[in-house]
């Protein structure tokens, strides 16, 4: 129910859905650029950012993950290890697999990538929002949260 106790109408809501989908995708492509000096490609940090809150992966389960042929998996995956970002090692029970890794290399740049962005996000609510505002959008983070829950 809003402030005046009235539920809001399927109307609004769908017009508040569309207005949210808008914003949130505009913050993710300024989240996506925020990434500093990082020189990887959008796959190649989609893989990094994986692998950094998965841990090891199969080349299938990577795939798989990223709705990707494993032969493109693989293509990313080579470019990432030839940087030394990423390691293979053998998969302790299918020995025709390797499961993939972050390096400490990868691992540095994944939470530099990290850190950038949220310098931009903390840079952008400091200095675009008043503070009432701030307190607003503070207060609306564990409502956004709730949405996305399982």
């Amino acid at each position: 129910m809003n402030e005046l106790g009235k539920r809001r109408s399927a109307q609004e809501l769908a017009g508040a859905a569309a207005d949210l989908r808008v914003v949130t995708s505009r913050l993710l492509r300024h989240l996506r650029t925020a990434r500093g000096e990082i020189d990887v490609t959008p796959s190649q940090a989609v893989v990094l950012s994986r692998l950094g809150t998965d841990g090891f992966m199969s080349v299938a389960d990577l795939a798989r993950a990223e709705k990707v042929r494993p032969q493109s998996m693989r293509t990313t995956l080579g470019a990432l290890e030839e940087r030394g970002l990423v390691t293979r090692s053998p998969h302790p029970s299918d020995q025709r697999q390797v499961l993939m890794s972050l390096t400490p290399a990868g691992t540095r740049l994944l939470e530099s990538a990290h850190e950038a962005k949220e310098d931009w996000l903390a840079t952008a609510i400091a200095t675009k929002l008043s503070p009432a505002e701030q307190d607003a959008l503070l207060g609306a983070i564990p409502l956004l949260d709730r949405l996305v829950e399982p």
